[in-house]
């Protein structure tokens, strides 16, 4: 919406009056812009120099401004559709008639439109009405910009030279001289560590800035005590959040302004010296100059302004002053990328003298503007960086190469040199250069277990806000890799942007309430704004709708009352909005990093979440699979359930129970026994169960197990279709087991190996069975013939070379019920095959343990069984309270819960796992 309100006297409908005489103009322009290009083009005039001469005539318009750069680019992505504008002038139409007024450009348009969707390009941007006229005319509109010299419409001259290409990043990397050889690191520490070199104050203007640091503070109030206490402390450096990109340049100024003054104060009160960075986003998008010449209208004039956007760890460069975008193997000048063409901080130099020429209207010429190279860093050191900064005129603007981490450390070395020697400055760079300024070393990316994380109940939230395409790619990854264990919602942004407060409000409650009975569930979920695209008519708008989507977003996360086991959100604005806003953070502890470039914050005690792992991701970070990866080190499966049950189990001697589930009375059956019982215990699910329950019987066990105040694994059990267990994995299973026993020993190896790649990438516990037993199990049998004990030699081979986690063996067991002279088991050769599985870190199973004697049970436990199954004993207990007559339905499900259960509990303490958990039990 427009900062303007107009108030339109005359009463209800005046304002939908305005609003058709808008869409009249807007459609009538459209067309006539693209009926003027392929005129233009017809008659011979470059398209691009045509554009950029009427753009300056008084024949131009806003839609012709802002339309025509479409048509040039061929880019019709619908950012407004034709079939809108087919819709729209249809009604201004429609009210011509009702008016009795002929509005024959309006129809001509109108019939334009009509013609561009009928030759399918309805759903195209509307620019696309150009298409007719270049079928008509024989003609294209496009024209890519190598193919014009562009005349910029400003009172400076944009230099962006025609050699700067699209290069081989390997070509171009290969072509600099080696690094110097010496490391600068131990320098710079040597100077933070003497308190000679100044703090480094950052003022970050979203959080993403401290994706390259770890043991910092951020501060996300900047009162004068606040930075007088982190002054204090004495620190190399710590940031304060300012979130200022998501403000006018005009707000954005006075708020900087305003902290760099408290910044100021604090200092002299402190009696500390310090040097201020703008830290600001990589691909050069934010308030420059702006904000540099408010940091200075308070701190004086510097000797240099220090411009460094190098930023390894998203791809970006800056060789002989121009300023790279890494597109996988590729280097793609910034100016010609996606993040140049920014709604509200869009520009067009990739050279980053010319950047700074075009920025400052002018102001700064080019040819006055210096660098200091990658020759001067790798060929001449600290010592020549600093010999050149202190030859810098007051009130200069420098530029840093750099093509490698080494580089930015050598600068630094120099610059605090410089500093010892007097010099001060005002630094406008990206998050590379604040860890290397410090000297801090390289730390490996965090996991849950590096920090502490505990196996929670709750699900983990992640809030998408950004828009960037690199952002929907690693969107539509997530998705595809977890179609169904994590829940999505989604937040509308037309609704949100332009809809009536109750259509809002609404929306934010039922998202909220939504993601609230997730979260308890267990369920990781996902909230994210609507991917197309709504922008508004200047930068303004587009702020503005900005601050209403972020808003929305805050509000929402503010009314879940649940605890997330971990919060991500993607986006700089979106991060620093949910912290600050949605959380209460007024300060937090950058731990490190959970993917390069990705940090990891652990939230202050005055939060609403105190200690909570919030992880900050940039919207233009990361490999499109970046997000997944994240999501799957941080889900509940990572911390591998299954794995440390069969651990803890081992470590103390004893086996646990799976029981085979078919309703919610046999799940609250082991749940209630596991839980009185102080044992761990799995849910596990037949195949033929699976089919006949499907994801209801699944997601009330993984819910069950969740929320159990004793450890819970959910099993797959027997899986032979190999697409049926792939699906099982995308359900959310924690374990599950490959069944290829009935195949020759080398295609059960082939296939089982297969399948557990693929379940081991998603942090899936995989078991096997070699062997083969007789018996029947949920309508499936094995006769005595078909059974096959288990090979020790073909064991040692197939867990080598698959790599499962679990072996279920053969050694005289069966599935149902054993003869009347009891079960045969060979014990000689079960302990083989405990000494081989233990070599290869896996777990023995043992089927079919319905029907036998502790004592057995105890000699197996004795050789190495960690698991047993256990079904026919707990069906028999089920199917038996049936045959009794009872009173009401409700009497047989309680009588038959309690039959399971007496069974189950049984087991566990046949197990030895009985009493393993009763603290946690009684919790």
């Amino acid at each position: 919406m427009s900062e303007t309100l107009y108030v339109i006297d005359g009463g209800a409908g005046k304002g939908s009056a305005v609003k058709v005489v808008n869409q009249l103009l807007a459609g009538v322009h459209i067309a006539s812009a693209g009926e003027a290009m392929a005129l233009g083009a017809r008659m011979g005039v470059n398209p691009r120099l045509l554009y950029q001469s009427i753009i300056n005539s008084s024949g131009s318009s806003w839609m012709f401004v802002n339309r025509v750069p479409h048509m040039l680019d061929a880019d019709y992505t619908p950012l407004s559709a034709v079939n809108i504008f087919v819709k729209d002038l249809g009604i201004v139409l429609a009210q011509g008639r009702n008016c009795r007024v002929h509005l024959h450009l309006a129809a001509t348009a109108h019939q334009q439109f009509l013609s561009a969707a009928s030759g399918g390009f309805a759903f195209e941007d509307d620019a696309a009405v150009v298409k007719i006229y270049e079928k008509l005319a024989g003609i294209s509109v496009a024209c890519e910009e190598k193919d014009s010299q562009i005349i910029t419409p400003a009172a400076f001259t944009s230099h962006e030279p025609s050699n700067i290409k699209i290069i081989s990043k390997q070509e171009l990397l290969g072509t600099l001289p080696p690094q110097w050889p010496e490391d600068p690191v131990d320098q710079i520490r040597s100077s933070e560590d003497s308190k000679q070199a100044r703090v480094l104050v950052v003022l970050d203007d979203d959080p993403t800035g401290t994706q390259t640091v770890h043991g910092i503070t951020v501060l996300t109030e900047w009162t004068v005590e606040s930075i007088k206490e982190e002054f204090l402390k004495q620190p190399s450096c710590f940031f304060i959040l300012t979130n200022s990109r998501a403000l006018s340049s005009d707000k954005a100024s006075v708020l900087v302004r305003s902290i760099a003054s408290n910044v100021k104060a604090a200092a002299t009160l402190a009696e500390r010296s310090f040097t201020i960075v703008l830290r600001g986003d990589s691909t050069l998008r934010g308030h420059f100059p702006e904000e540099l010449d408010a940091v200075a209208s308070v701190i004086g004039e510097t000797d240099a302004w220090i411009i460094c956007p190098f930023f390894p760890q998203g791809g970006r460069y800056t060789i002989h002053d121009v300023h790279y975008v890494a597109d996988e193997d590729k280097l793609v000048p910034a100016g010609e990328t996606e993040f140049a063409k920014d709604a509200v901080f869009g520009y067009k130099a990739s050279n980053l003298k010319q950047w700074v020429e075009e920025k400052t209207k002018g102001r700064f010429n080019s040819k006055d503007i210096a660098s200091i190279s990658i020759d001067t860093l790798r060929n001449g050191g600290p010592e020549t960086v600093c010999k050149e900064l202190c030859r810098l005129p007051k009130g200069s603007v420098c530029i840093v190469n750099a093509a490698s981490e080494k580089d930015i450390s050598v600068f630094s070395a120099g610059m605090i040199q410089a500093e010892l020697k007097g010099r001060r400055f005002l630094c406008r760079t990206a998050a590379t250069f604040v860890s290397a300024r410090i000297g801090l070393k390289y730390k490996a990316p965090l996991t849950p277990t590096n920090l502490g994380v505990p196996t929670c109940k709750n699900g983990g939230l992640i809030v998408v806000g950004s828009y960037v395409p690199k952002t929907t790619k690693q969107v539509e990854a997530l998705r595809a890799q977890f179609p169904n264990s994590i829940h999505w919602l989604e937040l509308s942004v037309p609704n949100i942007a332009s809809g009536s407060i109750i259509s809002r409000e609404s929306e934010i409650n039922h998202i909220s309430r939504a993601a609230d009975a997730l979260l308890a569930a267990g369920i990781d979920t996902v909230i994210m704004t609507s991917r197309t695209l709504v922008t508004g008519k200047d930068d303004s708008d587009n702020l503005e709708i900005n601050s209403k989507v972020s808003s929305a977003l805050v509000e929402i996360v503010k009314r879940i009352q649940v605890y997330p086991r971990y919060l991500l959100a993607k986006g700089g604005i979106t991060s620093s909005d949910l912290a600050t806003k949605a959380m209460k953070a007024s300060k937090a502890e950058v731990l490190g990093q959970a993917l390069p470039g990705v940090p990891i914050w652990r939230l202050g005690a005055e939060s609403r979440h105190p200690g909570m792992p919030y992880i900050v991701f940039p919207g233009n970070v990361g490999s499109s699979s970046a997000i997944a990866e994240i999501v799957a080190s941080w889900s509940c499966k990572s911390l591998q359930i299954a794995k440390n049950i069969l651990l803890e189990a081992a470590n103390g001697h004893y086996a646990v129970g799976a029981f085979n589930v078919y309703n919610l009375e046999g799940i609250s059956s082991v749940i209630s026994a596991a839980k009185d019982e102080g044992s761990p215990a799995i849910l596990q699910i037949h195949p033929t169960a699976l089919r006949h329950g499907k994801g209801a019987l699944v997601a009330a066990c993984i819910s069950a197990a969740k929320t159990a105040n004793v450890p819970i694994a959910v099993h797959l059990d027997h899986g032979t279709d190999e697409q049926e267990i792939l699906d099982a994995i995308d359900m959310g299973f924690d374990s599950i087991m490959i069944d290829c026993s009935h195949l020759p020993f080398k295609e059960n190896l082939e296939r089982t190996k297969r399948i557990t790649i693929a379940a081991h990438s998603r942090n899936v516990f995989v078991e096997a069975e070699l062997g083969r037993l007789s018996g029947t199990e949920d309508g499936l049998t094995v006769e005595e013939y078909e059974e096959k004990l288990t090979d020790p030699i073909q064991a040692d081979e197939f867990l080598r070379e698959t790599k499962v986690d679990a072996l279920a063996v053969c050694i005289g067991n069966v599935h149902g019920i054993y003869p009347k002279d009891g079960p045969k088991l060979k014990f000689d050769l079960l302990q083989k095959l405990g000494e081989i599985t233990s070599k290869h870190n896996s777990f023995l199973v043992l089927h079919g343990a319905s029907g036998l004697s502790p004592d057995v049970i105890k000699e197996c436990i004795k050789h190495g069984v960690r698991k047993f199954n256990v079904n026919t004993e707990v069906r028999s207990a089920y199917v038996t309270t049936l045959r009794e007559p009872k009173k009401d339905l409700l009497d047989i499900m309680s009588c038959a819960q309690d039959a399971m259960k007496t069974v189950i509990a049984e087991k566990l303490k046949v197990f030895g796992s009985s009493g393993k958990f009763l603290n946690q039990a009684h919790v």
